[in-house]
Formats: C-alpha cells, sequence, structure tokens
C-alpha cells in the first residue's frame, strides 16, 4: 500500500503532512492528514482518528482545527481522511448532503453508489492498515472523535468494534439518523428503504441493542442551528442513561456549529484521549 506524499510541514515540533493513496475500498483515489509529533527513534504513538462532517475533507479540520499543539503537547498522532470518495467517474447528488463530501461513513448497497461509496470499510480497515505500515502508530492505542456526520461516524464505527478504540468522542453529532432527515436520506439512498438495516448505523440504535462503550464524551453548541431537528443530542443522552453506559455530554452556552466551536474544545478533547490512550 504505497503512499504519495502531497505536502509535509513543520508544526508546533511536529511534522503535518498530506497523503494520497489508490484505495481499494473505494476504488478510487483518496487523500487524507496526518500529524506527527517530533518522538524518540524508534517510539510507537498514539493514534488519534478525526472524522470530518458534510461538505467537507481533510482540509477543513487540517487548516481550522487547532490540534497541533495539543497533539504535539500529548505525543498523539492525528489522522484525517476525507468523507466521501471523489472523481469525475463517482456519482453525485445535486444536495450538499448526499453524494460527494457525504459519504455518512457507510458501505452502500444501492446503485450507483455501491460502486464507490465504502467509507465505513475505508475508516474500519483500509485507512488503519496505511497508518500502521507507514507511520509510527501504537495500533494498541487508537481512539476515534469527529464532527457532525463524522461524529455520527466516530459513535458507530466505535460501537460496532468493541474494545477497539480505548476512548470516543464526538462534536455536535448526528446522534440518530434513524430520526433526522440528514438520515433519512443518506441511508435511504446508500442502504435502501429497509430501516432494520439501518440499525448499525445509528448510535442510539445500537446502544438499545446492546452495544456499549467505556466512556464517552460529547460537546454540544446550544446555538447550533442543526441542534434541534437533525442532531437531536437528547437523544443520545436517553439512549447513554437508559443503558447505564457512561456518557459526559456537555451542552456548550451561545455556540454553534462551525470551527470556531470545534477549535475552542479540540485541545480539551485531544487531552481527554490522550489520558485514555496512556492509561
Amino acid at each position: 500500500m504505497s503512499l504519495e506524499t502531497v505536502s509535509t510541514n513543520r508544526a508546533f515540533g511536529g511534522t503535518q503532512g498530506v497523503y494520497k493513496h489508490a484505495s481499494s475500498a473505494t476504488g478510487t483515489g483518496m487523500t487524507f492528514a496526518v500529524y506527527v509529533p517530533d518522538h524518540a527513534e524508534g517510539a510507537k504513538l498514539p493514534v488519534l482518528f478525526y472524522l470530518s462532517g458534510l461538505t467537507c475533507t481533510h482540509a477543513n479540520v487540517m487548516e481550522k482545527g487547532e490540534y497541533r499543539a495539543a497533539c504535539a503537547e500529548h505525543g498523539v498522532i492525528f489522522v484525517c481522511p476525507d468523507t466521501s470518495p471523489r472523481g469525475d467517474d463517482v456519482p453525485d447528488d445535486d444536495g450538499y448532503d448526499f453524494g460527494k463530501g457525504a459519504g455518512f461513513y457507510v458501505n452502500a448497497t444501492q446503485d450507483p453508489w455501491a460502486t464507490h461509496f465504502h467509507m465505513r470499510d475505508y475508516v474500519e480497515n483500509e485507512l488503519p492498515a496505511l497508518i500502521a505500515e507507514n507511520f509510527p502508530a501504537d495500533m494498541d492505542r487508537q481512539g476515534i472523535t469527529g464532527h457532525s456526520m463524522g461524529g455520527h461516524g466516530a459513535l458507530t464505527i466505535s460501537l460496532r468494534n468493541p474494545g477497539r478504540y480505548k476512548s470516543t468522542s464526538a462534536f455536535a453529532p448526528i446522534v440518530s439518523p434513524l430520526n433526522c432527515p440528514w438520515g433519512e436520506k443518506a441511508l435511504t439512498g446508500y442502504i435502501g428503504t429497509d430501516k432494520a438495516a439501518w440499525r448499525e448505523y445509528d448510535a442510539c440504535a445500537l446502544i438499545a441493542d446492546g452495544a456499549r462503550l467505556p466512556d464517552l464524551l460529547v460537546d454540544q453548541g446550544t446555538s447550533d442551528n442543526f441542534l434541534e431537528e437533525q442532531l437531536k443530542t437528547h437523544l443520545l443522552e436517553e439512549a447513554a442513561a437508559a443503558a447505564g453506559m457512561p456518557a459526559t455530554i456537555r451542552m456548550q452556552e451561545g455556540y454553534d456549529h462551525s470551527y470556531y466551536f470545534i477549535s475552542t474544545f479540540m485541545a480539551d478533547h485531544v487531552a481527554w484521549h490522550a489520558k485514555r490512550l496512556k492509561a
């Protein structure tokens, strides 16, 4: 699995890189970003995966997420994949919330999406193998986080893979695609109309069906214009409480859905993950 280096830059005593490769999961070229703090020769560092939201690429969090200083301080590798396959042969949709930039971290089963839209396989399997092979990563110490659609991805991927991720957090996640317009559109289009098949892509349904996390951190802005219709944070609070699953869900007064919100709490999330990844 060879990588092409697109760029590298020194930052906060580490290296921010952008890389390309040919993906077997999506059948397309894929681009992702990795920040590696300086470290002793031969050392292996814990890894934190960050999954981005609708319309984003690796570049959004890389340019606006303000994670590098915290990752350098705590010695954590930070990995930022794209949100969907890309390319002229990849199908798309006129809406911002479906198609390119909106892979929803699922394996599509419906045409024409089933050929390339396998972001679940990409994030769960192919990308971690690439990181293990090409970077000084300790894959026994993985954490995962994400924003909005990426928060949905982080929660569901972690819930479906018990024990793989030592820490899980999210910023303003879509907690129940079964119960919001974004989820209805994406899962109908990618998976089909059988809602029983959607449950493995819904954090609240996974918890109700018995999946558990040892701990969870979620930050959600109270002034987020998507909160009431799309994100529905209260459903995750209720699901965790009903299951007796530990969850710290913080409603942050006055914050919206933007990277102003994410960057404000990013260092706190990195430190939270680092504590658990180094335990």
